[in-house]
Order: structure tokens, then sequence, then C-alpha cells
């Protein structure tokens, strides 16, 4: 490894801060701070750029059925603009690198559906109803004024549930994939990203099922370990692997209590052949669990993909958690990724299927054609718009109350997210290679630190 790089005299840093009490909401800080030869008694955070991990592929949000509605019934002009603050890198915008969206419904589209939907009693293990038609309508014309804006932008698939003539249940709620079904499911992901592809909208990844240990979901699948590896190994790989498919595998993509799961799968050499890395959300479970998947399995990638905030929010409590836990805490345990869940709503946290998410918060509040910001928004933009697709983690020290992570981007930039954990405001310096900067935060602010 080189050695850590020291600063020159004076070099400066720009500072963005968003504070608890929401006075200062992401906002570059008038003057810049500089690194200098200071001796203080205040707390240090030293970075090290010597001391690499994970590659970091995007932050970013799910970008729903229901989201996608709610922006495409906007005007285009003021869509046009909205989506550029989202995706576009330039001024104050922030930079949304990666997004998620659902392969079929998830229980925030109106209505539930799959791309091979059948009268009772039909199967068509052909594939020949494959329609994405009901993406058609919304979600494909946003992606692709969003890829307009951002070609590079990485999208992971995720279904919530097959066509139900592939279930035990015959129902889009619960039950499991039929296994004399594996195949023709394994057909209907490579139908997907062939049809999203010539879309225009290239999937860079897929999870096999979100949340597959929660089927009481609308729509849900219940897929144990054993059923995803044997899934993988026996059909999703090898079909895959026969039509040159280049998206990534990756499994679980469920809570962080369970990290037996995705180990199940990784432990089974012929399944894991085919596997990218392993997916998590944080109901349950601590974020230290996705750290323990990496060392088992450090040639794996790690990934975080979803997490929601309650209608209507707390934004001094979400901003904190949230940045400390997720931002913070999944990007320190090896996750390429950080996706907070819906990216828009309606006032009312609609649409949604029936049985779906009621209280769920987009990062944006869409009505009509108004915009308010909730604490997701803010959240992501602190690490998004600065820690670029490509960046890598560096190392960083945490004092106490003032939990960071620090990237290093294909620039040459260095990025810093703090937050300061404390009840009072607090002074700290930012080390490296001998100099230091002064920085200050008030109580439970966010500062995004770059040099």
């Amino acid at each position: 490894m080189p050695k850590a790089k020291s600063m020159p005299p004076g070099a400066a840093v720009a500072t963005w801060l968003t504070t608890a009490d929401k006075s200062v909401l992401f906002q570059p800080q008038a003057g810049t701070l500089k690194f200098a030869a200071a001796k203080n008694a205040n707390p240090t955070i030293e970075v090290d750029e010597a001391k690499t991990y994970q590659t970091i592929d995007g932050f970013g949000y799910c970008l729903t059925g229901g989201s996608a509605e709610l922006l495409h019934q906007m005007g285009p002009a003021e869509r046009a603009k909205l989506l550029r603050e989202l995706f576009g890198t330039e001024g104050s915008n922030i930079g949304v690198s990666y997004l998620r969206v659902s392969i079929g419904a998830s229980d925030l589209d109106a209505k539930v559906f799959s791309y091979d939907d059948l009268p009772a009693s039909q199967t068509d293990p052909e594939l020949t109803k494959f329609s994405l038609a009901p993406d058609e309508a919304h979600l494909i014309p946003v992606l692709k004024e969003i890829l307009a804006i951002n070609p590079k932008l990485k999208i992971l698939g995720s279904p919530w549930s097959p066509p139900t003539w592939m279930k035990t249940n015959d129902a889009s709620k619960g039950g499991s994939l039929k296994p004399e079904f594996y195949d023709a499911y394994a057909r209907y992901f490579v139908e997907y990203i062939a049809r999203m592809k010539a879309q225009g909208i290239r999937i860079d990844a897929i999870t096999i099922q979100n949340e597959p240990l929660h089927p009481g979901n609308n729509p849900s699948l219940l897929m144990l370990a054993e059923q995803q590896a044997e899934f993988i190994k026996k059909s999703l790989g090898p079909t895959f692997r026969k039509a040159k498919v280049d998206t990534k595998i990756i499994v679980y993509d469920h809570n962080a209590d369970r990290p037996d799961y995705p180990l199940t799968i990784l432990n089974d050499a012929e399944a894991a052949q085919y596997v990218d890395g392993s997916a998590f959300h944080l109901y349950a479970g601590p974020i230290e669990a996705l750290g323990k998947v990496h060392d088992a399995h450090p040639e794996k990638n790690v990934y975080f993909t979803e997490q929601w905030i309650g209608a209507p929010g707390k934004f001094a409590g979400d901003l904190a958690w949230h940045t400390r836990t997720l931002i913070i805490g999944a990007t320190r345990n090896w996750a390429r990724t950080v996706l907070e869940w819906n990216l828009a709503a309606d006032p009312q946290q609609n649409p949604h299927t029936p049985g779906g998410c009621t209280e769920c918060l987009g990062a944006i509040t869409l009505a009509g054609n108004a915009v308010t910001r909730n604490p997701a928004y803010y959240i992501v933009a602190h690490a998004s718009k600065f820690a670029r697709p490509g960046s890598v983690r560096i190392a960083s020290t945490l004092p106490d109350k003032l939990p960071n992570v620090a990237f290093r981007t294909p620039t040459g930039q260095r990025v810093l997210v703090v937050l300061n954990d404390g009840a009072a405001a607090q002074s700290f310096n930012i080390g490296q290679g001998g100099r230091q900067a002064v920085a200050t935060l008030p109580a439970g602010a966010v500062g995004t630190y770059v040099w």
C-alpha cells in the first residue's frame, strides 16, 4: 500500500451541513477549513488512505412502481427539474447513483402484477405471454429520463413474487416456488433482463427474492435458504451462463438477524460459483452482521438494499440513526451500496397494494408538482453527491460520539461523512498525513467534508 500523502500547508476542506433542527439542510458552508499543523485538545478523526476496503457502487433509493407513477404524473418541466436535482451531480444536485426497482409489482405499486399473469389454472412455462406492459406505463419512461441524466446509474432488480401460477398457493401473497417451475422462473429473469436491455435499461444485478423470510406481504414469497441455493445451482446460474447474461446474482435481500441464510448459500460451492454477494435490510439484527458475512467469504460482495422511514418521520432521530447505522455503519461493514426505501409517495403514503405498506415515507413527498424533501433525501445526499461510484472506503478512526466514514474518490478527492452523536456542539480535528483541519458540528448534525 502507498503511504498516506501529507497535506500541503493551507489545503482547503469544503463542508456540506445538515442540522437536526432543519435550520440548515444539505447546504455548503461559507469559507473553507484549512489543513495546518494544529495542536489542540479536540478529538481527532485520523484519515489513512493507505488502508483501503471495498469499492462503492452507489448510494440511492428504491424506485418503486408507485414512486415512478407519481413522478410520471408531474408536469414534464417540473419532473425534469426534480430528476436533475436527484440524479445530476452539478451545483446543489445530490447525485443519486444507484436505484433498486421491483421485478413485477412491489407492495408500493398501485396493484399487484407479474409479467406473465394468467387466468386461474393456466400455466405458461415457455413464457409466451411474458410482457413488460405494466412497467411501460410509468416505470420505464421515468427510468429512461433518469438514464438520460446519468447514463452510468446502476440498477438492481428484485422480485416480490413470481407469477402466481408458479407458486404452491396460486396467490400473490405467500406460498413457495414450485420446483417444476424453477427452470421457467430462471428464464423469466433472463427475459426480464433482455427486454429491459431492449428498452435501453441495463440491469446491473438482481436479487432472487425480496425478503424471502417474510411471506406476509402482498406480494411476497417464502423461499428458504436451501431452496434458494437449489434454485441457483440447478436453474438460475446455469440459465444465466447459457444465455451469456452478465447481470450479477445477489442472494438473500433480507434482515441482518439471519446471516445464516446467505452463509448457507455461500458455503455451497455449487451454488456460490454463480453468486456475486449478499444483500441486507435492517428491520432486525445488527449492522455488524454484514461484516461477519464478508469475513466468512471475503471473495463475495455485500450490499445494503433497503430501509424504510415510517411516516410522518422524526427528522432529528431519523437523520442520526440512518446516518450512523447505514451510511456509516453499513459501509464500515463492507456494503458497496446503501439504499433507502421508496423514493416518492403522496401525502397519504400512497400508492400501495392491498395489504402493502401504508406508512412508508418517501424520500420525497409529491402532491402533484409540489415537492417536499424528507429525511431520507438528506441522509443519502450526504454520501451520494461526493462518494461517487468507484470510490474506495479508506480507514478513519472513531472518536467517541463522532461516528464517521471516509472515502477516496476516483478523481483523488477525500470524502469524510461525520455525525455529531452527542448532546452538545463538538469541535474536532480532521487529521491526515500529520496535518489537521479543525471542524465544528452542532449536536445531531451531519457534515460531509471534501478535500
